[in-house]
Parts: structure tokens; sequence; C-alpha cells
């Protein structure tokens, strides 16, 4: 083909008629595992709590700041590892922050004292942001157009199953100490050589660097038919924070700044506190436990329906729909009398919450054009861990001056309320393109 001939395209049209290969499948599966790894380090020492507690002397407040600790240093982490990603690449940003993470959480086994364990879980966050922050838009700009949304919810099924595997360390590690639960976390981050063998650099963001061989290879492994032209980019320069607040991104960002968080806070306020709420109702902490569990697994369900439902109906339709599901089902279980409405009021949370969390991490994803794709992703999650640093010593707090089970689970569902009316002036991404 001779120089007249080649074509040129936007990059985002190398994927419209991309196929979905086995490439894409072991992809999935190493950006899958992270996104496991990320929930399991949020969520694992929740189930071992009352080892720390009597291991370091501490009440539930002080459990409380050690459970918040990891989000406390994720969110300046987010917000400098989003802008690393979109100036070196989704590939180098992964590996080194998931590698570091490794590192800091073997250290923080070995903490002879609280304040040494709330220092490196800060720090440990502060490395496991970047591949927290990065994973989804990484994943969106590898994919198909036609299966793009689809394929990004079942990524969010690394949730529940991160969750699971936190319960099951749990029940079958926790009597060895909090220790123990730690050093599996350690051992996790060798994931990152996992990642940088299976996933290569992103063709949007190679393209946007001028790499147009290199752009070239990655389309022709990911099967695209389009591979051989010249593509063209939104932008050539690396997105700068402040352009996210420019034109027509200003609303959106700052709509989307205010849902993160109010999801995220409705979420995590319920999540660090699950099991101590359940005892207040007579559970006892392995019935606590078995409870979470069971949760967990509705929540997959709960991704899949949404996964099937938002090609045909759109992003923002299938999103509001459920999270106004989650806050009546948040309701059943605020003012449930029996053992079973509370399972079926949290089943209902469960299901629809986790539906539209896995809606809302495709749909945050597509907002942005890859100069500032990271960037945007970084404050999203910046905003969603100022909320997980918070709910857990809010309801803590709540808890402490006995609030109660009923008052408590209120303050929480009204964070699921305003979610919903925030998602209302959000643009449709369905079917488009990345820029």
């Amino acid at each position: 083909m001779t120089a007249t001939e080649t074509p040129t395209l936007p990059i985002g049209a190398a994927f419209d008629r991309m196929p979905f290969t086995r490439r894409h499948v072991l992809i999935a599966l190493a950006l899958f595992v992270a996104f496991v790894i990320e929930s399991w380090e949020q969520l694992a020492l929740i189930y071992v709590s009352t080892d720390l507690g009597s291991a370091f002397g501490v009440d539930e407040a002080g459990i409380g700041l050690i459970l918040s600790a990891v989000a406390f240093g994720m969110i300046p982490g987010s917000l400098v590892w989003g802008p690393v990603a979109d100036r070196i690449g989704r590939r180098p940003a992964s590996f080194w922050s998931l590698l570091a993470y490794g590192v800091i959480a073997l250290a923080s086994a070995f903490a002879p004292n609280v304040e040494t364990l709330i220092g490196l879980r800060v720090l440990s966050g502060l490395a496991l942001a970047g591949v927290y922050t990065i994973t989804f838009p990484y994943f969106l700009e590898l994919l198909p157009t036609p299966v793009r949304g689809r394929a990004a919810v079942y990524l969010s099924i690394g949730w529940p199953i991160g969750m699971l595997a936190a319960i099951g360390a749990s029940v079958l590690l926790g009597h060895l100490g909090w220790h123990v639960v730690v050093l599996a976390s350690a051992a996790a981050g060798l994931w990152a050589f996992a990642i940088r063998a299976w996933v290569p650099e992103s063709p949007y963001w190679l393209a946007a660097r001028g790499h147009q061989d290199e752009t070239r290879a990655v389309l022709r492994a990911l099967g695209s038919p389009d591979a051989e032209a010249v593509f063209t980019v939104a932008a050539e320069r690396p997105g700068r924070p402040l352009d996210l607040l420019r034109g027509r991104l200003r609303t959106v960002t700052v709509v989307m700044i205010l849902l993160n968080f109010a999801f995220n806070w409705g979420y995590w306020g319920l999540q660090t506190w699950l099991p101590t709420l359940l005892q207040q109702k007579g559970l006892s902490m392995d019935a606590s436990l078995g409870f979470a569990a069971l949760s967990a697994l509705m929540m997959i369900p709960g991704y899949v329906s949404a996964s099937l439902l938002t090609g045909r109906f759109g992003r923002k339709k299938v999103f509001l729909v459920y999270v106004v599901a989650a806050a009546l089902g948040g309701l059943a279980f605020a003012t449930a009398s029996t053992t079973t409405g509370l399972y079926a009021g949290n089943f209902a949370m469960s299901f629809f919450g986790l539906g539209a969390w896995g809606v809302w991490n495709t749909w945050n994803g597509e907002f942005y054009p890859t100069s500032l794709r990271g960037t945007g992703y970084s404050w999203a999650t910046a905003s969603q861990l100022v909320a997980t640093t918070v709910a857990p010593s809010a309801v803590g707090v709540l808890l402490a001056n006995a609030t109660g089970f009923t008052a408590t689970m209120l303050v929480i569902n009204a964070f699921m309320v305003v979610t919903a009316l925030l998602a209302i002036p959000l643009p449709e991404t369905e079917g488009r393109g990345l820029e």
C-alpha cells in the first residue's frame, strides 16, 4: 500500500469494526484480577477488624481510622496517577502502581504500633491509586465499540469477587491474625507482572503521542481490520487538570465529582459497618459474615443484568432505574422488623446498587477525550475516595452516639437519592466512539 492510498481515520474508528478476540479475553482477565485486588485491599481488614482492635487496643473510632487510611492515601494518589497515566502511558502507570503497593503492604504486616500501621496503609493507598484510577479507562481504550459497555460492566464483577475473597480469608485465615491477611495483600502485588505481560499500551494513548507504528501494531494484535490507517486524535498534547473545568466539560465535571461522592458515601457508609449494624439487629458475627457473603453473591447477577440492559437502553436510563431501585431496597432494609425483611432489603440494595456501579464505572470513563481521560477519571476516583474516607468515621460517630440502626441506615440511604438526582443532566454515551 502506498502512502497516498493509506486512509486517515480518527483513532476511535479503528474500534468500530474490531471483533472481540482471545486477546481481549486475556486483557480482561489481567485487569479483572487487578480490580479484585483493589476490592480486596479496601475490604479485607473490615472482616478482621475485631482482631485489629484487640491487637492495638483501639475502639471503634480507632478501627475506623485504620480502615479509612488506604482511602485517605488514595485521594492524593489518584490525583497524581491520573495525569501521570495521561503522560507516561496506561501500562507503566498500572505496573509500577501495583508493584509499589505490594512492597508497602508487605512492610505494613510488620507494623509495631497503630501509628505506623496507619502511616503505611496511607502509603499503600498512595501506590494503589494508580491501578485503581486507570483500570477502567485503560480497559475502555482496548475494547471494540459495540461491546465496550457490556464488557466493562463485567469487569466490575471483580468487586464482589474481591469482597468474597476478603470474607473467605477472614474465615480461613482470620484466626491467624490480621498480619496474615495483609501478607496475602502483599503477594497480590506480584500481579503487576501479569499486566505488563498481557495488556498492551492503549492505542488511543499511542496515537495521541504520535506513535503511529506502535498504534498499528497493537491494533493488529487486537484484530482491527483498519489497523493500517494513519490515526488522528482529538488533542495532541496531554490534558491539564484545569481543562476539565473549561467549555463543555465544566458542567459534566462538577456533576461527576458530586455524584461520585454521593454514590460512594451511600455504598461505603453501609459496607464498612454492615457487620456491626447487623449485630445490632441480633445477628452473630458469623451470621453477619454469611449475610455479607450472600450480599456479594447478589451483586453478580446485578452486574450481569445491567450489562445486558445497557446496550439496549443506554447507560443513563439503566443507571437511574438501578439507583432508584437500590434506594427503595435501602428503605426496606432500614425499616425491616424481621430477618427476612433484612435479607430482602439488603439483597435489593446489592443487586441494583452494584449493577448501577457497573454502569457508572463505564459511563464515568466515557465523558472525556483521551488527552483527559486519565485525569478526569482521577478526579472521579478522588471524589469517591473522599467519601470512602469520611463515611466510615461518620457512621462510626453515629453508632458511637447510639443513633440506632434505622436512623443510621436512612442517613446512608439519603445519599443514594442524591445520586439519582445528580445523574439526570449527564450526557448519554452508549454507542458513541471514544475521542
